[in-house]
Parts: C-alpha cells; sequence; structure tokens
C-alpha cells in the first residue's frame, strides 16, 4: 500500500526542526543588518551623552540678554568634539557650534542667524527663555534604559541607535550556513555550448540566492553528477561546515535519482506531500547535518523552497514572522485545483484594480518564465478543487 500524504503544515514543521536554531554570538555592529537581537541592550550612557548645542550661534546667560538687543563679547569658541570648555562668565557670549558642549553658567543659545555673527563682540538682536536650543543630557535615553528588545530586526536606525551608545558589537543569531547542490548529469554551465539532451543549471543558482535573500549564508556546489559515490564525494568535505545542506532534483521515483539513493537508509526520509507542485520531499539528517532534498523541476523547488526552507532559515535566526505577507485577493479567472493537495499557483495582484488576482501561466512545474513574472502565489487550499471567477483566494507575496 502506498504511503498516505504528507500534510504541508506537518512537513514545515518536520524541515523547521532539523534546521533549528542558531548560536548566538557578538558580531561587529557593522555586520548586524538585518539579524535579530538575542539579547536586550541596555542603555550604558546617557544620549545625549552631555548638554549640548541644538544650533550655531551663541551661548548666552537668558538674564543677560533679556533686554535685547545687546551687545557681549565673545569670550571664546567651542566647535564640536571640544573637549575643555571654559565657564561662561556673566556678560559674555561663547560662539559655539551645532552639537558642542554647552559651557558651565550658560542656559540658552541664540542661533546665529539673530545675530550679526561677530567673533570679537556679537550683537545678540533677540532675547530667548533659558532652555532654547539647548539639548539636555539623557533627554533621549537614561543610563540604564532598555532601548531594544531581544527578537528585534536590527535595521539602520536600530544599529545608529546601538553605535550612538558605545556598543562595537551585538549579540545576535547568527546566520546560517548552507550547502546548495546542484545534481544532474545534464546540468552545463550559463554561458557554455548545449549538447543534445543537456540543459542549463538554475536551480542552484536560484536556491543560493533565495538563501542569501532569507539571510542565509549559501555555498553553490554545482554540477554533481548523477552517481552515489561521486555525490559523497563531493559533499563530504563539506559537511563540518554547514548547518544544512540543500539539495533539487533526485528525489523522485525513477531510475538515477542519486539524491534519494545517496541518502536512502542514512538518516533521510523521502516522502511525498499533499502539495502541487513539489509532492517528492526528503528531509531528515546525514552524518548529524540537517538535509532538505526538494523535487528538481525549477517551479518545484522554488515554491518547496518558499513554503519550507525560507520560514525554517528565517525561524533558525530567531525572527517571529518567518512567513511572507499574505492577503486576500478575488480571482480573475475560473481555475481548477487536485483534490487532497494544497496548490500553489503563481499569480499576478493588482491591490489598484479592485484587488484582483490573475494566475500567470499553468500549473505545470517547468514553466519557469511564469514565476519570474509572478509576485505572488496563490493558495488554493486541499478541499479545493474549482474556483470561479471572483471568488476569494489567500495570496503570499513573493515581492
Amino acid at each position: 500500500m502506498p504511503k498516505p500524504l504528507a500534510g504541508v503544515a506537518e512537513h514545515q514543521a518536520r524541515v523547521a526542526g532539523l534546521v533549528g536554531i542558531m548560536p548566538v554570538l557578538v558580531l561587529p555592529i557593522a555586520d548586524c543588518l538585518g539579524l535579530v537581537l538575542a539579547e536586550d541592550l541596555i542603555a550604558p550612557i546617557p544620549l545625549p551623552p552631555f548638554d549640548n548645542s541644538a544650533m550655531d550661534g551663541y551661548a548666552v546667560r537668558a538674564r543677560d540678554v533679556a533686554e535685547a538687543p545687546v551687545t557681549l563679547p565673545v569670550a571664546q569658541d567651542i566647535p564640536a568634539g571640544m573637549t575643555e570648555v571654559a565657564p561662561l562668565e556673566a556678560g559674555t557670549a561663547h560662539r559655539i557650534m551645532t552639537g558642542a558642549p554647552m559651557p558651565a553658567g550658560a542656559d540658552a543659545v541664540i542661533q546665529v542667524e539673530h545675530t550679526d555673527g561677530g567673533t570679537e563682540r556679537v550683537l545678540l538682536r533677540t532675547a530667548v527663555p533659558a532652555g532654547t536650543h539647548v539639548r539636555r543630557a539623557a533627554d533621549d535615553v537614561a543610563v540604564g534604559a532598555l532601548v531594544l528588545r531581544a527578537g528585534r530586526v536590527l535595521g539602520p536606525a536600530q544599529l545608529a541607535l546601538a553605535g550612538a551608545l558605545g556598543f562595537g558589537g551585538l549579540p545576535v543569531r547568527r546566520r546560517p550556513k548552507v550547502l546548495v547542490l546542484s545534481t544532474g548529469s545534464e546540468l552545463v554551465g550559463p554561458g557554455e555550448p548545449l549538447l543534445p539532451g543537456q540543459i542549463y543549471e538554475s536551480n542552484g543558482l536560484m536556491l543560493a540566492t533565495g538563501v542569501r535573500e532569507a539571510g542565509g549564508e549559501a555555498e553553490l556546489l554545482r554540477f554533481v553528477p548523477d552517481d552515489v559515490a561521486a555525490f559523497h564525494a563531493a559533499i563530504e568535505p563539506h559537511l563540518a561546515d554547514v548547518d544544512l545542506v540543500l539539495t533539487s532534483g533526485g528525489v523522485s521515483a525513477g531510475a538515477y535519482e542519486v539524491v534519494k539513493d545517496a541518502f536512502t537508509g542514512r538518516g533521510v526520509e523521502f516522502l511525498k506531500v499533499a502539495m502541487q507542485p513539489g509532492g517528492p520531499q526528503g528531509a531528515g539528517r546525514y552524518q548529524g547535518v540537517a538535509v532538505v532534498a526538494l523535487p528538481g523541476n525549477p517551479v518545484s523547488a522554488q515554491v518547496s523552497f518558499e513554503v519550507f526552507v525560507r520560514p525554517a532559515l528565517l525561524a533558525s535566526m530567531g525572527f517571529a514572522v518567518v512567513g511572507r505577507r499574505t492577503a486576500r485577493a478575488r480571482i480573475s479567472t475560473s481555475t481548477t485545483s487536485p483534490a487532497g493537495r494544497t496548490q500553489y499557483r503563481r499569480g499576478a495582484y493588482d491591490a489598484e484594480s479592485g484587488e484582483v488576482v490573475t494566475p500567470v501561466g499553468g500549473p505545470g512545474s517547468h514553466l519557469l518564465s511564469a514565476l519570474a513574472i509572478a509576485n505572488c502565489l496563490i493558495e488554493v487550499p486541499e478541499d479545493v478543487t474549482e474556483l470561479a471567477a471572483g471568488d476569494l483566494v489567500t495570496i503570499r507575496y513573493l515581492e
């Protein structure tokens, strides 16, 4: 009796469990873009760290300019970065630049536009209350404040905050390292002449760039031949350095299924998942390393990556949200779907034309050009076999 088909959610959980969670390490702050903070970040210093000027102008005592216009002697220039600043004496002004420390005794800044710009004596044309154009120490962040919670994805603004607080490195979940295998004796590299029966290799490139787009590190091992001994010889030198081996092709029921032959009985299970495209799948561990084996047709491989591998990679780095953004849309045309299988059709979604999604190309798993112009996947549940034009469907954004 044939084995029952595995459910999509069941296989998603299987793959996620294999990849697991990446360890925490401290990376230089410039290398943390797009990663997830692994520990709460506590401010070791205040921001600003000292009272400073918010304007180019003149530091004054507010009471000295209460009867403006008034002319005062300029006792000192204070550029940004100056570390030794003389106190401001009554009846004088210091010329000061934006970000420069406020001198003791000063309580306001008059911006240069309201003066004659003098360097020895300055005409101050306006009165200002105390506190004008002064940035107070800790006005933004107090010492000991929780500034970023664990689990926060680190973008430019978060890295800027950490840098302003003096952090040279941050604790993050490291990127998973993935060995991507392109198998098949029929494969030829782009730019090489094709002989009869050969095709240009594209799955490896597609999957390796997908790993990188998801935040992982990918090493692409191309043109592994359809020979079990050669297959093992190709991958085993890399196993100590990777978290996941990701293959495409060689997992079906025919002859010369090298991935299936190489891993069967060695910790990797091959099964069929109730989905179209992408039914044949493999998952397990080989010599302690996670293995996910995807089908070889390009659309099957990419849809399988989207449904199973990409969420597992994101979860391994500590992302709380691992699925693509979804929406509900009305399908533009009638279509059918196989009973008992979740179908993923390529689609073009246009929110501006009434939130309508149009299937792109047919359901065939070799139609790569349709995938290239699609911006979403249309998800048809396993219990739905027919859709009429105008029916609501769930879409997964690909962009």
